[in-house]
């Protein structure tokens, strides 16, 4: 029989150096909590991971000032995820290096490692018995969705999202559920280079048979984009690549067509952060439980789970690879089968701060002046495939539960992943390069009206300085191709890889005996009085 009693749901934000983000997206929770009323008990837990000291005092300020407003939010500051680990006992400590870090560094260890320090503090809510549903998201995200309108988007509060988890988790076997993200894409900007080279020099081909005072042409219903349609490789995921997308202007009083182009020279920039000015995603409504589906990957930024769930931790966490969450998700579809469902629950995802007209932080992303360095994060994403395609190589062969003592097959197999994946990537760097090239060229041509009015010299500069940067990131001899073409960097890497992966196994087990030896209770913390959803929850 089901239980009709409501889950309480505690949101789990990693937060590193995000201030303005964080706030962005506490503050669109307490508007859709507001309109859209939940019987249970909804609270926040801030898991910290700034290097910055003034952004930690931002984001403790920003959830006291939720917690003010009626959800109650605990920031999970690096002493006390430092205390969580130190309680531990050391045996466990040393063997859980790889999932909860060395215990040395808590400042930009990375979000797996935050979220998987985090998972410890969630386990000690266990004690009382209360049904409870986590759901992990992204700063950069909020709690809402952007539809299609006449003229172009709309952000709207759209979706009742924890009456609709309440509702799967009472309805359905499931134990773990991935939404998506609409708006900015979910990948990096490290396998979007070959397509929207693709689409600039489209607009630019569009623009050269268009007069420059004429009214703007680039509006109408536009295409929105799937999953495939933003990366360069969809074909290792199986997806058809997608042709060229044609710009949709987003100016809407009269314009001309040196105003649209002015204004599409302004995005191009934001590309390097994340945005995609041309493919982007947008929600499209569907009846919730007809979109449950068994899913395969878990987007990080966008997971719920029962407290089963805290069993499959990030895995390979101390890597400090993207692509965790499809190597996630490919273990837990062996382990969970049809208990791991994807549905239509997206967020929003805005990868720029307005009043910046960039991230506040990321990753392996380096800035000088107008230069941007991406080759931290490509190569970050480059061996992030290795490892997923790897234990997706391993698991067809060895089932659920990966890993294995065996570490020469293991490192055969990861030999011959990255050999392959090798090859491809340098396929693509040598299409992008030509890309590269011919966009130049397309954009410098002399006859070009853009390249003959004198007023667009600023334009012209965002033009130049983002090819520039283009080829800087992706060019022959970039950073990026440099290192992981390196031999000796890329036979570093593998060996990581293949000692991780031959550690899983063993990995889950103290993991598993970890959450039990720690599952004590944390006493529930009133909110102000006459405020909020009930009770809140504070640290052990």
């Amino acid at each position: 029989m089901t239980d009709p009693t409501p889950h309480d749901i505690v949101i789990v934000i990693p937060v590193a150096d995000r201030p303005r983000h964080l706030s962005e997206c506490l503050n669109s929770l307490l508007t859709l909590t507001r309109r859209y009323p939940y019987a249970g008990q909804v609270s926040v837990l801030v898991a910290e991971d700034s290097l910055d000291d003034a952004s930690i005092e931002q984001h403790r300020a920003i959830a006291a000032s939720i917690t003010q407003q009626g959800i109650a939010t605990h920031h999970l500051g690096s002493d006390e995820q430092k205390a969580l680990v130190d309680a531990l006992p050391e045996d466990a400590r040393a063997a859980l290096a790889g999932i909860i870090g060395d215990g040395t560094i808590y400042a930009h260890k990375g979000a797996s490692i935050t979220r998987n320090i985090a998972y410890l503090w969630l386990n000690r809510l266990q004690a009382d018995g209360r049904r409870r549903l986590f759901w992990f998201i992204d700063s950069d995200q909020e709690f809402r969705v952007n539809v299609a309108a006449d003229g172009g988007e709309q952000q709207v509060y759209a979706i009742d999202y924890c009456n609709a988890l309440n509702r799967i988790f009472n309805e359905t076997p499931t134990r773990i559920l991935t939404g998506k993200v609409v708006g900015d894409p979910p990948v990096s900007p490290a396998v979007m280079a070959g397509n929207f080279l693709d689409d600039v020099a489209a607009f630019l081909t569009d623009m050269a048979h268009c007069a420059p005072q004429q009214p703007c042409t680039f509006h109408g219903a536009g295409r929105h984009a799937d999953d495939a349609a933003y990366h360069d490789m969809a074909g290792l995921f199986g997806f058809k690549a997608a042709a060229a997308f044609r710009y949709p202007c987003t100016l809407e009083s009269k314009h001309d067509h040196a105003a649209c182009f002015a204004d599409f020279a302004g995005k191009l920039a934001r590309f390097f952060d994340g945005e995609h000015p041309t493919r982007r995603s947008v929600y499209e409504d569907a009846e919730l439980m007809g979109t449950v589906k068994p899913a395969r990957t878990i987007y990080t930024g966008n997971y719920v789970f029962t407290a089963e769930g805290l069993d499959w931790f990030i895995p390979f966490a101390a890597l400090k690879l993207r692509m965790a969450g499809p190597t996630l998700g490919r273990i837990i579809k062996a382990e969970l089968g049809d208990k791991f469902v994807s549905a239509n629950l997206p967020m929003l995802h805005k990868r720029t701060v307005e009043a910046i007209g960039q991230s506040e932080f990321r990753p392996g992303i380096e800035r000088a002046d107008t230069r941007v360095d991406l080759s931290g994060e490509f190569e970050r994403q480059y061996f992030g495939d290795v490892m997923l395609f790897s234990m997706e190589r391993l698991m067809e062969a060895t089932g659920p539960g990966a890993g294995t003592s065996e570490q020469e097959n293991i490192d055969a197999l990861v030999a011959e992943v990255e050999a392959g994946l090798h090859e491809m990537y340098a396929t693509k760097h040598r299409e992008i390069a030509d890309k590269i090239q011919r966009l130049r060229a397309l954009f410098n041509a002399p006859e070009q009206w853009w390249q003959q009015d004198t007023a667009l010299g600023q334009t012209r500069a965002l033009f130049e300085n983002f090819i520039d940067n283009m080829q800087h990131n992706f060019g022959d001899d970039s950073r990026a191709w440099r290192t992981v073409n390196d031999a000796a960097h890329r036979a570093r890497r593998k060996a990581a890889i293949v000692g991780a992966i031959s550690r899983y196994r063993a990995d889950r087990h103290i993991w598993h005996k970890t959450l039990i030896a720690t599952t004590h209770p944390i006493q529930p913390s009133p909110l102000p009085q006459g405020e909020g959803q009930g009770e809140g929850i504070q640290s052990p």
